[in-house]
């Protein structure tokens, strides 16, 4: 694997383990966050669940 992969794996499993995308924006060494979280928010559909899963849990405590 190139070591360009084990980067990127390293980052999705950051945020999947609930690192901020702060956290992994200084850990890669991007200047700017814009370019972690567009390439990095939307490839892991585990993030997507668990934004989803938080958003519905936050409404349904919001509705209680």
């Amino acid at each position: 694997m190139p070591i360009h992969g084990l980067r990127h794996t390293h980052a999705v499993l950051l945020l999947e383990s609930g690192a901020t995308m702060k956290f992994v924006q200084e850990r890669l060494g991007h200047k700017n966050i814009t370019i972690t979280s567009d390439v990095y928010s939307h490839i892991s559909e585990k993030l997507e669940n668990s934004s989803v899963d938080g958003y519905e849990d936050y409404m349904n405590s919001l509705m209680s």
